[in-house]
Protein backbone atom coordinates (compact mmCIF):
# COMPACT_ATOMS: atom_id res chain seq x y z
CA UNK A 1 0.00 0.00 0.00
CA UNK A 2 1.95 2.86 -1.29
CA UNK A 3 -1.16 5.89 -0.04
CA UNK A 4 -0.15 8.30 2.52
CA UNK A 5 -2.54 9.84 4.71
CA UNK A 6 -2.54 12.94 2.77
CA UNK A 7 -4.37 11.30 -0.19
CA UNK A 8 -7.13 10.31 2.30
CA UNK A 9 -10.20 12.50 2.88
CA UNK A 10 -11.05 13.80 6.43
CA UNK A 11 -13.48 11.08 7.27
CA UNK A 12 -11.05 8.17 6.06
CA UNK A 13 -8.11 9.39 8.39
CA UNK A 14 -10.75 9.46 11.06
CA UNK A 15 -11.82 5.82 10.49
CA UNK A 16 -8.13 5.34 10.55
CA UNK A 17 -7.24 6.87 13.44
CA UNK A 18 -10.29 5.69 15.27
CA UNK A 19 -8.97 2.16 14.01
CA UNK A 20 -5.29 2.29 14.98
CA UNK A 21 -7.05 3.60 18.58
CA UNK A 22 -9.05 1.20 19.02
CA UNK A 23 -6.50 -2.06 18.51
CA UNK A 24 -4.38 -0.13 20.64
CA UNK A 25 -7.08 -0.50 23.41
CA UNK A 26 -7.67 -3.65 22.84
CA UNK A 27 -4.08 -4.92 22.66
CA UNK A 28 -2.75 -3.26 26.17
CA UNK A 29 -5.95 -4.08 27.92
CA UNK A 30 -6.16 -7.96 26.77
CA UNK A 31 -1.90 -7.68 27.54
CA UNK A 32 -2.85 -6.49 30.94
CA UNK A 33 -5.42 -8.96 31.86
CA UNK A 34 -3.33 -11.63 30.83
CA UNK A 35 -0.21 -11.06 32.39
CA UNK A 36 -2.11 -9.67 36.15
CA UNK A 37 -3.89 -12.93 35.54
CA UNK A 38 -0.46 -14.68 35.34
CA UNK A 39 0.63 -13.08 38.50
CA UNK A 40 2.61 -10.60 37.14
CA UNK A 41 2.64 -7.01 39.44
CA UNK A 42 1.15 -3.66 38.44
CA UNK A 43 4.58 -2.49 36.82
CA UNK A 44 5.19 -5.97 34.89
CA UNK A 45 1.78 -6.10 33.72
CA UNK A 46 2.29 -2.25 32.42
CA UNK A 47 5.21 -3.35 30.30
CA UNK A 48 3.72 -6.22 28.69
CA UNK A 49 0.42 -3.82 27.79
CA UNK A 50 2.76 -1.22 25.84
CA UNK A 51 5.07 -4.23 24.40
CA UNK A 52 1.49 -5.62 22.54
CA UNK A 53 1.36 -1.65 21.58
CA UNK A 54 4.55 -2.21 20.05
CA UNK A 55 3.72 -5.28 18.43
CA UNK A 56 0.50 -4.42 16.63
CA UNK A 57 0.98 -5.07 12.75
CA UNK A 58 0.24 -1.59 11.37
CA UNK A 59 -0.11 -2.76 8.05
CA UNK A 60 -2.94 -4.57 8.93
CA UNK A 61 -4.93 -2.29 11.29
CA UNK A 62 -4.65 -0.09 8.05
CA UNK A 63 -5.69 -3.24 5.79
CA UNK A 64 -8.93 -3.33 7.58
CA UNK A 65 -10.00 0.10 8.24
CA UNK A 66 -10.00 0.15 4.73
CA UNK A 67 -11.98 -2.86 4.37
CA UNK A 68 -14.70 -0.97 5.95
Amino acid sequence: MNETTDDLSIPERRRLAEAVRSACLQASLEAYERAAMSGLCHEGAWECAVDAVRALDLEAIIARAGAE
